[in-house]
């Protein structure tokens, strides 16, 4: 189970009714009621997707001074310098506008930094190649906002400034002819969520003019989608108009890189959600900046040349391949790390390596985040200087936790839930204890249970069909605030279960009355899902369309898998025949020699008991403790013989036992001498055949 806590929605069935009446499908109904979209009225609304960009541009603070000096540097021939991050943003942002300045006729230049080589944002290096190439404006995209030093550096060298960037701004903004961020707090522009590239397009837009404005719009919404999707940014407002926008367009975009990555990564001609383009292209065009290409991943979006292009795309796949094996690796080290930790140590992962590839170390934070619920800051080490990259975990504040350790720090920069930092070897330790100490103190020593959101259960299995699957497309585009639709299959019948992908995946053949569900685990194990043929599980998963050898069928692409926390028919009888004896209700003649048991079935039970609490108290949930418990007694009845035994065992001292929900807390409790336990109530009430007193 990845998941400790699954909080599962609940949507009124009077809503669902509501919405399927007025010819809304199933699951889409669903859905929508689970969201609090309750009616037909509010739906409609919901589910349109407006085609154009309503806010003016012009309502950014600064916006006005960017194009002024700009169109300036346009008219004038000047040298513009386009300064963009590593990252799917930063390279979208990059191209997008150097794409519009050429147009324009403008004499441009790009500056993408090495990952490794420069770091992450501006660099006084870089300055001075570009000015020394002539420029005299430079344009940040996707970075800059806290760049204060190297823009004043820029200015004293003769080189103006416009900065465009969405990230959190510090105190004291960057002294430059223009500073573009929705996160200004003095930026009235309505929506505060745009990603870099979202900033760039609207830096086009405003120079364009709004006469220009729908095919600028046209032209540039499926890079700036593209960049959207792969920096999670919320997905509503003016994002979902861009990404819905951008997908529609992107099979017929004029960026022939597109296309040739389409086409490597085994997507052409297929249909393109915000799912391939977060799990498939961005991964790819990621790894360059990551393996310190970046400029490999721009020269592939912004070529003309279909040959060179494919080629381009060809080498991006093989830089992805590589990044992965390289991920692999840093992972099993820094788990290693983790467990040399001390529990002082672990509110917040610290980890750091010489060997370790700068570029690959984000990646692997996110893992461990999600593997140990807690924030992690993985750093690269050399020559004394660590350059780390952390994330974040349950919605803790990193950039606020940066800037609380700043006197520890070179320099950071980014956003809630991701930053980068620049820091020196001996200040590590002492930024590890004031980071957990940090993460402590703001989240009272309670670290966030990891948990999973599911929109709600399946209730119609009969309805899950391929063509209700296709209906849930309406929903797109997901994302942060919007996610993809999570299911739960709640007591179903694990059939058959296989591993495939060399063994790093696992697919099941799960059943839920009649209904069958073909199921895939990716990235998990056999023995990691803890699963095996018979058993009765919770499944929570996506729904998805699985083409096999031209053959298209439903497939429910898992998320998590549990021991059912829902009893089935017979295991709610047998709970509530063992209730109304404990609570001396009505039990019929039936029912109490149902209920009977022998002394020898007790004391299997206390054996298996006693071997599950040897090593202290058991906190699990009870369903599936109870079935554990009857797998080890045997025998007929074996469900109801455990639950009976240990109310019995309660009831003698012989164990402690709290429920809680679904929660059972369960321990030994010392005792003296001998038990009686025919002398428990519940057992004289059922006149068992017993033959003197028990000891236990």
């Amino acid at each position: 189970m990845k998941f400790k806590n699954w909080k599962i929605g609940a949507p009124r069935d009077a809503d669902v009714a509501l919405l399927r009446s007025a010819g809304y499908p199933y699951l889409l109904s669903t859905v929508l009621a689970a969201r609090g979209v309750a009616d037909p009225e509010s739906a409609a609304e919901f589910l349109d997707r407006e085609r154009k960009l309503t806010m003016s541009p012009m309502l950014m603070r600064d916006m006005g001074k960017a194009v002024a000096r700009i169109q300036r540097a346009i008219a004038a021939g000047e040298t513009i310098a386009v300064f963009g991050d590593y990252d799917v943003d930063g390279i979208t942002s990059t191209v997008l506008l150097m794409d519009y300045l050429k147009s324009c006729g403008a004499r441009c230049l790009r500056y993408i930094p090495r990952r490794i080589e420069d770091g992450y944002g501006l660099s006084k290096d870089a300055i001075r190649g570009l000015r020394d190439q002539g420029a005299t404006l430079m344009i940040t995209v996707d970075c800059g906002i806290t760049g204060n030093e190297e823009v004043d550096f820029a200015n004293s060298l003769g080189m103006d400034v416009v900065v465009t960037d969405h990230h959190e701004c510090k105190e004291a903004l960057p002294n430059a002819v223009a500073v573009v961020d929705p996160h200004r707090p003095d930026c009235p522009y309505p929506f505060k969520h745009l990603a870099g590239c979202g900033v760039a397009l609207k830096l086009v837009l405003a120079l364009g003019g709004e006469n220009r404005e729908d095919a600028l719009f046209a032209r540039y919404c499926t890079l700036a989608a593209i960049g959207t999707v792969a920096d999670v940014m919320r997905m509503e407002g003016e994002n979902r108009i861009i990404v819905s926008c951008g997908l529609e367009a992107l099979p017929h975009t004029d960026f022939v890189g597109i296309h040739a990555l389409l086409k490597e990564a085994g997507l052409l001609g297929k249909s393109i959600t915000s799912i391939q383009i977060g799990f498939v292209l961005s991964p790819r065009i990621n790894a360059a900046g990551r393996m310190g290409a970046a400029d490999l991943a721009a020269d592939l979006l912004e070529t003309g040349d279909p040959a060179r292009a494919e080629e381009l795309a060809r080498a991006l796949c093989d830089l992805n391949r590589e990044r992965q094996q390289v991920e692999q690796s840093i992972c099993a080290d820094a788990i290693r790390q983790i467990e040399k930790l001390r529990s002082e140590d672990r509110s917040a992962l610290v980890l750091s390596s010489e060997a370790w590839h700068q570029g690959v170390v984000g990646i692997v934070a996110s893992r461990l985040s999600e593997k140990y619920s807690c924030p992690s800051f993985m750093i690269h080490l050399k020559d004394g200087t660590g350059k780390g990259s952390c994330r974040s975990y349950g919605g803790f504040n990193l950039f606020s936790a940066l800037e609380s350790c700043a006197d520890l720090l070179e320099g950071f920069g980014g956003h809630e839930l991701a930053a980068g930092f620049t820091i020196q070897e001996e200040n590590i330790d002492a930024f590890r204890t004031r980071m957990n100490r940090y993460v402590r103190a703001t989240t009272g020593g309670a670290l966030p249970v990891p948990s999973l959101e599911i929109d709600a259960p399946i209730t119609s299995p009969g309805e899950v069909t391929l063509a209700e699957v296709e209906h849930l497309s309406q929903l797109e585009p997901y994302g942060a605030g919007n996610p993809r639709p999570a299911f739960a299959l709640l007591g179903a019948t694990v059939d058959t279960v296989q591993s495939v992908g060399q063994g790093k995946h696992l697919k099941l053949r799960l059943s839920k009355g009649t209904c069958r569900f073909d199921a895939i685990f990716f990235s998990v194990t056999e023995e990691e899902a803890g699963v095996a043929p018979g058993m009765r599980v919770d499944a929570a998963f996506y729904l998805q369309a699985n083409t096999f050898r031209g053959a298209t069928t439903l497939q429910l692409q898992l998320i998590d898998i549990r021991p059912s926390l829902t009893p089935s028919r017979h295991e709610a009888a047998d709970l509530e025949l063992v209730r109304r004896l404990v609570e001396n209700g009505p039990l019929t003649a039936q029912e109490i020699d149902h209920l009977n048991a022998s002394r020898e079935q007790f004391a299997v039970c206390w054996r298996a008991l006693e071997r599950h609490l040897r090593q202290g108290k058991a906190e699990e949930e009870t369903l599936p403790y109870l079935r554990r418990l009857a797998a080890q007694s045997g025998g007929k009845e074996s469900f109801l013989r455990s639950a009976l035994a240990l109310a019995v065992f309660q009831e003698r001292g012989l164990i402690s036992l709290t429920c809680q929900g679904d929660q059972l807390t369960l321990c030994l409790t010392p005792v003296q001498g001998k038990v009686d336990l025919p002398a428990c109530p519940y057992l004289r009430r059922l006149m068992t055949n017993w033959n003197g007193g028990d000891q236990s």
